[in-house]
């Protein structure tokens, strides 16, 4: 079955730096699209960047020049650098697939991984 794992949450100063990974299983990675989502306390889940199956990239505006998002297919797993963070990043972060589309579309989910970006 489908698995996603998440790592690399923490807590990091205003500015700081931090790496997630999702690491997958169950499925063949490397034909699939993939999207990090995040949700912050009393807020909706909002897409951060997705990577498609060649390897291109899309980033809500605010994230845009501070995250980048990569793809290891050897390795099953997903990679989001995120760059100059600011207190309004944090949020938990959710590894995101699908299948399908429309009434037929299925995600799975990781279990997410906690982001806190505080002095």
């Amino acid at each position: 079955q489908v698995q996603l794992v998440e790592s690399g949450g923490g807590l990091v100063q205003p500015g700081g730096s931090l790496r997630l990974s999702c690491t997958t299983s169950g499925f063949t990675f490397s034909r699939y699209a993939m999207t990090w989502y995040r949700q912050a306390p009393g807020k909706e889940r909002e897409s951060v960047a997705s990577i498609t199956t060649g390897g291109s990239t899309n980033y809500a505006d605010s994230v845009k020049g501070r995250f980048t998002l990569s793809r290891d297919n050897a390795k099953n797993t997903m990679y989001l650098q995120m760059n100059n963070l600011k207190p309004e990043d944090t949020a938990v972060y959710y590894c995101n697939t699908w299948r399908g589309s429309g009434t037929n579309r299925v995600d799975y989910w990781g279990q997410g991984t906690q982001v806190t970006v505080s002095s």
